[in-house]
């Protein structure tokens, strides 16, 4: 690509993201659930140990919504094909025909998809998860992170649409010597993921939030994301507003005098996706973790670790654990508004994972299979 070529493809970028903020501008509120009548569910397995696990959890979700379904409140609906093999052959990130299918739920429960790296047997298809995540507009990633015997309660904000990721796969090689990336922030976008970590601090009486970029170096996107974030902050002056630096708050994680002291984190892509992950593994690690992406009118609910093909290929795909998309089909509970359940399956879940241990995951033969895991669990809620 010559000088030439890349300007003209930097301006294309540009305009397209204008767009988008004309449209970020124009969007309406928020789903209200408790007034929806009738709630579609949809569930994408994935690939690799996806469907596996994915498969616990939509048993779980059916065993705790048995009265709304069979009253027809809620519905709940399996959706083929976000698979890495047919996402290659459409050479599509989501295949359309997936695509509209997931548009007709009001929420997704989605297990694990690969996404192909250089050097792979597969065509350099996009993140299905990034693709989502900007066709259904799901602004924040919510990851929560609770260890009650370390006295850590994190609730983490990462901007989902923005940041490094926006346009990840639009980078230009210039020549053999020079290849340049690019990463975005717009003021809607600082605006509402802002906001929801204030908003989220609020509602559950936390009286701090920090947010963390590298406006140091970064000084036009992550400033931009610092500055609206003390901007916004004046509006909550009973919550402490603060920010660290990306470097040293993965060190500050760490930190066993400090770390309890952080209460909801809100962060740009690149470095929410960073944290979120070591936050994960103090917990116990990444398959132990959910994670929701909200939109103001979809949502989608996933583990936050890989799809292992490894494990496929060695035929232990039965052994994985499904903690990470349970956790994730609890926060979908409460999300569309049952909490009470929400609670009940979290309870479990610490019970089954850390107080009782009766049944024991262990990747392999030697352990406990994923449906026996949530077979635990649900008797470990009908008693709760």
């Amino acid at each position: 690509m010559n000088i030439e070529e890349a300007k003209e493809k930097f301006t294309a970028l540009v305009e397209a993201q204008l767009d988008r903020i004309a449209a970020l501008k124009a969007e309406g509120d928020f789903v209200d659930y408790k007034n929806k009548d009738h709630i579609i569910i949809g569930v994408c397995g994935g690939d690799g140990i996806g469907p596996s696990i994915t498969h616990q959890a939509e048993r779980i979700l059916r065993y705790l919504l048995k009265d709304d379904i069979e009253s027809g409140r809620i519905e709940i609906r399996d959706i083929e094909g976000l698979t890495i093999e047919r996402r290659a052959a459409e050479l599509a990130a989501v295949p359309p025909a997936v695509l509209e299918e997931i548009k007709k739920c009001d929420v997704i429960l989605k297990g694990p998809t690969t996404t192909p790296r250089k050097g792979d047997e597969w065509p350099n298809v996009e993140s299905a998860n990034v693709a989502l995540r900007k066709e259904l507009d799901l602004f924040a990633n919510v990851r929560p992170v609770k260890i009650p015997e370390l006295g850590i309660d994190w609730m983490f904000y990462r901007e989902n649409t923005e940041g490094g990721y926006a346009i990840g796969k639009e980078g230009v090689t210039i020549n053999d010597d020079l290849c340049i990336d690019f990463t975005v922030a717009t003021q809607p976008g600082c605006d509402r993921i802002i906001r929801a970590a204030f908003e989220n601090a609020k509602a559950n009486g936390r009286t701090r939030v920090t947010a963390v970029t590298k406006a140091n170096i970064i000084k036009t996107t992550d400033g931009r994301f610092l500055d609206t974030f003390y901007k916004i902050a004046e509006e909550y002056p009973d919550i402490q507003a603060d920010d660290w630096y990306i470097d040293i708050m993965t060190a500050k994680l760490l930190d066993e005098a400090r770390r309890r002291d952080f209460q909801v984190v809100v962060l740009p892509n690149l470095y929410g996706d960073i944290i979120t992950d070591e936050a994960a593994e103090i917990q116990g690690g990444v398959g132990t973790a959910g994670s929701a992406n909200i939109g103001k009118k979809y949502a989608m609910f996933e583990a936050i670790h890989g799809s292992a093909p490894r494990m496929v290929k060695e035929g232990r795909e039965i052994y994985a654990d499904p903690s990470s998309i349970i956790k994730a089909a609890a926060m979908l509970l409460n999300h569309i508004g049952y909490q009470e359940k929400a609670e009940k399956l979290e309870r479990a879940l610490y019970i089954c994972s850390t107080e009782e241990k009766k049944v024991v995951l262990t990747g392999r033969s030697t352990g406990a299979t994923s449906e026996e895991y949530a077979d635990y669990i649900m008797d470990t809620v009908s008693k709760l």
